[in-house]
């Protein structure tokens, strides 16, 4: 239950989160909106090593199948356990695409977890492999991101993937092509309570 490095052939290492430290995510995600909810103060379990890792995170809350919220971090600033409660909170009660989530939609709704890689900065779309990256594009100030399992679920080719990454930063359809564009890709150990 410490972090594992494994050495990966490209010698990049690559993060192993345990089963019971998925647990213990999980269980510190829900515990914290669930306090939240009741005014009261969340009573978390230990936390181990890898926890303590700092790296981006994402937390998703899906109702009945459907999107509820969804708020992370590309880049780690704080210890994953302490992001995964941060983003609990925004992804329940401050994503501006939802309403604050009620005391009674709490036992309706899934929550999912994504643990990011270090952001790799690539030169071609022809780099990203679907259902194994997640894609950030930057373009001055406009940005947008969608997490390796997006464009599975979607069942998106890259140019739909694309397109539909380009309109989410709030750009043109084809600005992914601009020289001042920057694509980015990253990998994400993803798991739910379902």
């Amino acid at each position: 239950m410490r972090i594992r490095k494994k050495e990966k052939k490209d010698n990049k290492m690559e993060f192993i989160i345990t089963d019971e430290e998925k647990k213990i995510l999980l269980e510190s995600a829900r515990e914290t909106i669930a306090a939240e909810l009741s005014e009261r103060k969340a009573i978390y379990g230990p936390v181990t090593k890898t926890l303590e890792t700092k790296c981006g995170a994402f937390v998703t809350l899906h109702k009945h199948g459907q999107l509820r919220g969804c708020i992370g971090n590309l880049v780690g600033v704080k210890p994953l356990y302490t992001t995964i409660r941060d983003m609990s909170i925004s992804s329940a009660f401050e994503d501006p695409r939802f309403m604050p989530l009620s005391k009674k939609e709490l036992e309706e709704i899934n929550i999912e977890i994504s643990v990011l890689s270090p952001l790799e900065k690539i030169k071609s779309i022809d780099e990203i492999k679907i259902g194994e990256h997640g894609i950030l594009i930057k373009r001055g100030f406009r940005s947008g991101t969608f997490l390796p399992q997006v464009a599975v679920e979607q069942r998106w080719d890259i140019n739909e993937l694309i397109t539909n990454l380009c309109y989410k930063a709030g750009m043109d359809k084809d600005s992914w092509k601009a020289p001042d564009t920057e694509l980015f890709v990253y990998t994400a150990i993803v798991f739910g309570e379902k």
